[in-house]
Parts: C-alpha cells; structure tokens; sequence
C-alpha cells in the first residue's frame, strides 16, 4: 500500500489491516500497536492531536512484561527519593524524561492525556529539554500507572537522568556533525568542477571531458540530497500531512527543484541549465547555520542543565558518628535524613544539610549568583549543588533528592522555559502565514521571469525560496528570552513566567514590602555603645553567654554577632521575664537586660545612655563595677537596600513601602531611604488596595515581598519578585524570585529586562528587513541559489548572536549597561 500508517506515518505492510476511525472516516495503521494507540488518543478525545502534530509518532510496541514489572518497580517510596518530591497530604511531584517527542503536538498530547488520569493535578512539559514535571495524588494514583499511561500511547517516560539526556544530544549533535560533514565535502569536490567550467571560455574544454566534469558533479550531490538534506524532507512532510506550511517547505522545495531541474538540463545535454554545485553549497550552508544556531541556543538556555548536573553520583557517609569516623562510599540516591557525610574540600555537597563539625567556605555561585564563598561553621546551613572551598566539614544530610534547595530551583527554571511568551507566539503565527505568501511570490517570479528569461525562471525562484525563509523571524523572541532567563538565573534570580521579562522594561512604580524584603526580618545587633573604656568584643563575649542557653529573638541575636568569640564561664544563671537575664561570671554578678532592671545592680545610668538609639530596643549590660555596654537590637536593613533605592529612583521610578508595622519604624525607614511614599500598619487588603489604585492611574506595578500577607498583592502587580527566604506561598505567586536575598540584583534585572526588549525589538527589525530587502533582490534575479542560502543562515545566526548578548557580562555580577 502507498499509503503511509495514520499513525506513526511508516509503511504499510499489503497484508495488514488494522482500521481505526477517524472523524467519520476510516484510516490504516501498519500493525495492532498502532491501531491500539491510535485508538486510545481517539476514544480519549484527544483527536486533536493528529490535526497538529508536525511529525509521525514512533511505531507502537506492545509493552513486554518485562518493561512492565520494571514500571511498577517505579512506586517503591525509597527509589523515589532521588526524583520525585513528596509534600503534604501525600501530593507527589516527579521530575521524568520523555522519549518520542518530536514535536509540539507530542508536547500537547502528553500533557492532555496525563492531565485526564484520575488523580494527576497538574503536567508540564519543557519542549526545549524533554522534561516533564508531573504532580499527582498518591493515594488514587501511583507513578508506575502514570508511566503505564503515557506508554499507552507511543511514548516512554522515565526518571530523569542527565547522564541519559546528554547521551541523547550527543546523539543528536553527532548525527548534525555527519550530515554537515558529508555536505561540506560534497560541496569542496563539486566546487572544483565546476570552477574551470565557470572561468574557461566557450570552447575552450573539449564537450567530451565537460559532460564527464558535470556527470561527476551528478554523483558527488546525491549523498547531500539523500542524506545530508533529511532534515529538511522530513519536516516537510511533518508539514504536509499536517496541512500546514512550515520553514523546511521552501528549503525542500528549491533543494529538490534545483536538484532534479539539474538533473534534466544533464540529460538533455542543456548546458547552461547545469548548478549541481548550488544545491551542494546552499545545504552544505544551511545545514551550517542551523547546527551553529543549535550551538548558540543550547549556550543560551544552559542555566538549567548547568544546575541538574551540579549534583555528584557519590559521597562519603560515615558510619556510627560521632563514636566512628570511618567513612564509605554511599550513592547519592541512596542517602536519607540524619545521615552523616564528609565533605572534603574541592567536593560538591550532595545534599542539603547541616554542618556538625569544621570551620571551611561553600562557593554558591552557581545557585545564588553571589561570586564570594560564604563562610560555614557549626551550625551553618548548607545546600546541594555548593562547593566546599576550603577545609574538611561533617554534615547532617537535612533534604535530599527533590525536597532539595537545588531541585526547587530546577522546578522554576523548568517552569519559566515551558511558559511560552505572547510575542513568541505572535512571532510564530506571523511566520506561519510568511511561508504560504513567500511560495505564491516564488511561484510567481517563476511565471513573470519564464515570459522575460526562462534559463534563469528556475534558479530565480529557487533563490525567493531559500532567502527568505522565516527562521530569523521564529528565532527573534524565544532566543533573547531564553539567553535573558539564563543570565538571570546565574546572577541569582529565578524568572518563573514568561511574562515577567516583557513587563519588567514597563515598570514606572516599585512597591517593597518591609520586613524580610528592605531588612533581614530577624533580631540582629545594630549597634554598640561602650560605657566604660573596654573593648566592645569583649563586652558582646558577656552578653553572649549571659543569653546562651535561651531562644528568645535579643538571645539569637546576641548569639550571631558572637559567632567565633571566646564565651567566658557563666554560673547561677537566673532569667527574669520581661526584664533581663542575671549570672555570675569570675566571681562577679553580672545583668543583661532593661535599663531599670540592671540599674538597681550597677547604679545611676550614665548620661551618654539618655538619648542613644532613640526608637530603637536598646538592652544594658551592667556588673556590681557599673555600667559595661549598651546594645541596639532591630531588625536591620539590608546592606545592599540604600544603593538598591538610589539606582532605581535614577531610573526614574517611584519607590513605595507598604508595611505592616507600627508608624514610627515605617517612617523612620522610609525617610532613612528616602522612598517617595510609605504606609503603615497595612493589612493584606491594604496592600492590595493600594496596588490597585496605582494600576488604575494607569501604572506598572512591581511588587517585591516575602511573607504569607503579600501573596494576594504579589498575585495582583503586574511584575512580583519573591524574595527566596520567604514562605512557599510568597515564593509561588511570584513572577520572579531572589534566590540570594541580594537587593542589588533588582537594578540589574531591571536593566537586563531593558536590554531583552531593545535586543527583542532589534531582532524582529532586522528579520524584517532583512526580508523586505533580501525578497525584491531575489526576484529581480541579483542573488544567485548559493548566496541566498548564505544569506538565509547568516540571518538566523545574526538573531541568536544579537541575542546571545545578554548573557555577557561587563561586571563580576552585573549586566552590561543599557
């Protein structure tokens, strides 16, 4: 039979008959595999997918036992542990790889077919890397019938294995690489017949030796039109089954049409009809241009394999701490909470964890974005995918495999990526409906230039095929947003919807939250006043183990700023609430609290303590001697929010603060920053009232927050950054989120959202304009074949350069300017 399974789009054997049916009509499939699958997707009411796929599915196979008892292997909680995320109530979240996809339409097959298993809430699937994201209830459903399904219906799923996905790019990379390979050698062999040719005069070669220069011409271009130019055939024909015209429909078209045209001019001893050195050159060229554009865009969007791949296959675990140190090599996979590893300087923490023992430095750029190591001891936090910098650390294993730091942050990358932007979409339409009008004008400057010259009709319309072939088009958003993500990701800021990089450069009004967002959100020491000429360490050394053994908020913050101090011994310690803490140290008593508490032990306060730090919480430290110290304890700013305020009011932007705390400290902070407005004691609906009015008056919001209050107005702004200490519910409706708490990445997104637009928008001119000068060239019949598909892939290699851009930097941390 000539025709192809409806299905899979493979041949079908004459002596099957496997019907399925199809909107009111019957079609064939080449075995009960595919007649079954088709089936399924139909009954399903997933029909859609045959009208949209741009590529015949893989042939179905029934599922051997074998494969199934290994999907069903796939429920046991401890082979889990390395892929899929367990939250409360039993909700589960597994990260998979899919094998099958060859486009979009696969794309949307699988997420409808998935979304409709009872139990599933909610899949998502990055086109670009083949990863799917699927949350599911465990108690309706298990992951092996998850997998089950989506083998029903062609395709195979597994857990995600960055080994086995750089395996298969290798694949793919190698097979670009062989196909360019054969093309480029082609390409040399039939240039040097053809040049003598081009450059002797009539005559001058004997009919005899240039027949046999033009046969061998012949031969060397068949491997590039049977091998080397596949690609372009096959999506083609992804194209016409679909009824629909893509990019490949032109380059097919001038490839065959120059080639066979050849072909006939050779047979018919036509020799002026002769260009077997143009088709060879103009695929050797394309096949060129989309392998370096392949090249560009895998660089552009890397930020996320980068982190998958960050995590080590081993580590070292030691068995019975604290009583043995004896360590032995454990996989990853293998690791559970409380267990204890070794991290020896120069390794990558596996897990995140708490460390136990060691003083060293954890290098996070790769997650944070922050280039300096930052400092771990006793006590410290650490996270999966950090490189110890400097000495030996033991660490308690506190998450691991995908409740991991890391992992969450791969969830958000996958999430951003997957979400496709309106002007990437509008870009794709519009290039859509560019390649059925670019086939009418080729098809027409065939029939003007057959009436003026028809020796040169044929190549002339070969030339409008190839040369403006909309790839720059198509390429011109996804390209820049993709670089522009990845750049952001590096620096610490995670973008988590497509929209938020289009909106950003509209921004006029910025509106902070203040607790956690302009400050730290904890107790911290501000400030210290020493009142009897002795060191300040050393009067912080006393206070710190006067609060040692309590958990109150000052006692916290009194225990961070002493971080590495020698504590003196303290004795007959006694906590009076409301008041202070009292001990005896070397002899002597000691109190650490309020002022009218330490003074019935140290006597008359000295002046200098009446108005220090007026406003602030202001704890004395006093002995039987007199007065020792004074400490301002508050929540501190951030280090980084003045020079955050200043490069964004330069901007031009006007800077709110909206806080839920009482006047004074509100006031006292927004006049300190000098924002343009502040309010106080705001309730959430305060917070998304006031955001509202300012959308009303015609502003671009952002909202910058991170607690559970600011989720409706961080849902409400235009543009939400989420700061990535602050709660899970903070961090999910934002558009955005700080993964490194750093303020000063805020100006710079700013920048880079300033830059992607600008780069966004001279993409599109330059694909424009490259077709509005490129186009009436090729019909007037000034470009030959070769030099039009020169022209085609330097076009689309100038958009991924353009865009490739924003991903260099002119600082250790920020974007070059605007």
């Amino acid at each position: 039979m000539d025709e192809p399974c409806f299905h899979c789009g493979l041949p079908i054997p004459e002596s099957a008959d496997f019907p399925v049916r199809y909107r009111e009509k019957s079609e064939a499939t080449c075995c009960a595999g595919c007649q079954a699958v088709a089936q399924t997707i139909i009954d399903s009411g997933l029909g859609d997918y045959y009208a949209h796929r741009t590529e015949g599915a893989r042939q179905a196979e029934p599922l051997p036992k074998e494969l199934l008892d290994q999907i069903r292997l796939y429920d046991s909680d401890a082979l889990q542990q390395s892929f899929v995320r367990v939250e409360d109530g039993d909700i589960r979240e597994a990260a998979l790889m899919l094998e099958g996809i060859t486009c979009a339409a696969c794309v949307w097959l699988n997420e409808q077919h998935v979304k409709r298993l009872p139990g599933v809430l909610s899949v998502d699937i990055n086109y670009s890397s083949h990863r799917a994201r699927v949350r599911w209830d465990n108690t309706r459903l298990r992951l092996s019938q998850i997998l089950e399904a989506i083998s029903a219906i062609g395709y195979r799923a597994h857990p995600y294995d960055a080994a086995r996905q750089e395996a298969m790019q290798q694949k793919e990379r190698k097979q670009s690489i062989n196909r360019l390979w054969v093309a480029g050698l082609s390409m040399m062999q039939v240039m040097m017949y053809a040049v003598p040719i081009y450059i002797a005069g009539d005559g001058e070669i004997d009919p005899e030796f240039l027949w046999i220069l033009h046969w061998a011409s012949f031969a060397l271009t068949l491997p590039v039109l049977l091998y080397s130019a596949l690609p372009f055939y096959r999506g083609t024909w992804r194209d016409l089954k679909t009824r629909r015209l893509g990019m490949d429909t032109p380059v097919t078209i001038g490839i065959l049409t120059g080639f066979f045209a050849s072909f006939w001019a050779l047979i018919h001893h036509v020799e002026h009809g002769i260009y077997f050195d143009s088709v060879s050159m103009f695929v050797f060229l394309l096949l060129g241009g989309r392998y370096l554009e392949g090249v560009a865009r895998r660089k552009a969007g890397e930020a996320s394999e980068n982190l998958v791949k960050l995590l080590p296959a081993f580590a070292h675990r030691l068995q019975g701490w604290p009583k043995s140190r004896e360590a032995s090599e454990a996989p990853v996979a293998d690791l559970a909470k409380g267990d204890v590893l070794l991290v020896k300087p120069g390794e990558t923490l596996p897990t995140d964890g708490l460390v136990l023992e060691g003083r060293s430095a954890a290098d996070e750029s790769l997650l944070t974005g922050e280039s300096r190591p930052i400092p771990k001891a006793q006590g410290d936090a650490v996270v999966a995918g950090s490189v110890n910098t400097a000495s030996p650390l033991v660490v308690e294993v506190t998450e691991t495999g995908q409740h991991t730091r890391l992992a969450g942050i791969v969830r958000l990358l996958d999430q951003a990526l997957a979400d496709k932007p309106r002007l990437a979409v509008l870009a794709d339409r519009f290039a859509s409906w560019f390649v059925t009008v670019l086939l009418l004008v080729a098809a027409a400057s065939y029939i003007g230039w057959h009436f003026v010259d028809p020796d040169r009709a044929l190549w002339i319309m070969v030339a409008v095929l190839v040369i403006s072939c909309p790839c720059a088009l198509s390429l011109a958003t996804p390209a820049a947003l993709t670089a522009a993500t990845g750049h952001l990701a590096s620096l610490g800021m995670l973008t988590t919807r497509g929209h938020a990089l289009e909106t950003l450069p509209h921004v006029t009004d910025v509106v902070f939250d203040k607790t956690g967002t302009l400050t730290h959100g904890r107790m911290q020491l501000i400030d210290t006043l020493v009142l009897d000429g002795s060191l300040p360490e050393q009067a912080l050394a006393i206070a710190a183990a006067l609060e040692a053994g309590s958990e109150h908020p000052i006692a916290r913050a009194f225990n961070d700023a002493a971080r590495g101090l020698e504590l003196p011994t303290l004795v007959e310690t006694e906590n009076m609430p409301g008041a202070g803490v009292e001990g005896r140290i070397g002899g002597c008593r000691w109190r650490l609290g309020r002022p009218a508490f330490v003074m019935s032990l140290a006597g008359t306060p000295p002046a200098a303590l009446e108005d220090w730090r007026q406003g602030e919480t202001v704890v004395v430290l006093g002995s039987e001697a007199g007065w020792i110290a004074a400490f301002a304890i508050g929540d501190a700013v951030r280090e980084d929010a003045a020079a955050t305020v200043t490069t964004l009011k330069r901007r031009g932007l006007r800077l709110h603060l909206l806080s839920g705390d009482n006047p004074g400290v509100v006031e006292r902070l927004g006049r300190m920053l000098e924002l343009d407005t502040w309010q106080a004691q705001a309730s959430p609906e305060d917070k998304l009232a006031y955001v509202a009015a300012l959308q009303a008056e015609g502003q671009r919001v952002l909202m910058m927050g991170d607690g559970i209050n600011d989720a409706p107005v961080l849902a409400r702004a235009d543009v939400s950054v989420a700061m990535g200490s602050g709660t899970d519910v903070a961090r999910a409706s934002g558009d955005m989120i700080l993964v490194n708490d750093r303020l000063g990445t805020l100006p710079q997104a700013v920048t880079l959202g300033h830059r992607t637009l600008g780069v966004i928008r001279q993409n599109l001119w330059w694909a424009a304009s490259y077709n509005l000068v490129a186009l009436p060239l090729a019909i007037a019949g000034h470009v030959t074949p070769w030099l039009a598909s020169l022209g085609m892939a330097l076009s689309s290699l100038i958009v991924v350069g353009n865009a490739l851009r924003l991903v260099r930097r002119t600082g250790p941390n920020a974007p070059s300017g605007r």
